[in-house]
């Protein structure tokens, strides 16, 4: 019996962010300011559009980053498979972007730092893998009201330290991504 590596992208993904968490811990929380955490800062400082992206590597502990990347690890490899490592690329920089984005436009006093709108990207595209022209899974409707109705709840009702913003953002880009990429 052999190990196979069955999703370049995914791992590559998983242990870029261990580096950055290890950076982290080892660097007293400074790599995540400079690089791994978006927040509101100047437009002319060229590390803010790094952040934008570099946010979704950064985690705030081991618990933050070991749920996330259970998540990845779990949905990642079989959308990696469907869609391909570029697309799923794709979808992973665009869900960053549009993240960071809305955090840094929307919620300027919040700085924001992890990989938990990719995690409901997947979510959301998981839910997509049987779609068929002209129908829409049962499991995505499910899905989207469970996932996506907590954490509007969550947002209206529970003040935690957990940016529901970025999960809603997150299941928007993934369940648009999977229906686009279903249709063709």
């Amino acid at each position: 019996m052999k190990i196979k590596l069955n999703s370049p992208l995914i791992l590559g993904f998983v242990f870029l962010s261990l580096a950055a968490m290890i950076l982290n811990i080892t660097t007293g929380g400074a790599s995540n300011r400079l690089l791994f955490m978006t927040y509101r800062s100047s437009l002319a400082d060229p590390l803010t559009y790094v952040r934008f992206f570099g946010h979704a590597l950064g985690h705030s502990g081991w618990q933050h980053y070991i749920g996330n990347m259970s998540y990845i690890l779990l949905l990642g490899p079989m959308l990696e498979e469907k869609y391909g490592a570029r697309r799923l690329l794709g979808v992973m920089a665009l869900t960053a972007l549009i993240t960071g984005l809305v955090n840094y436009f929307f919620f300027p006093h919040v700085a924001l730092c992890g990989a938990s709108g990719v995690v409901f990207a997947f979510i959301l595209m998981t839910s997509f893998t049987s779609f068929k022209k002209g129908e829409i899974p049962i499991t995505f409707i499910l899905v989207a009201i469970v996932y996506l109705g907590q954490q509007v709840y969550d947002g209206l009702f529970i003040k935690d330290n957990i940016s529901n913003m970025a999960h809603i953002v997150g299941g928007i880009v993934g369940a648009v991504s999977g229906y686009m990429m279903r249709k063709k």
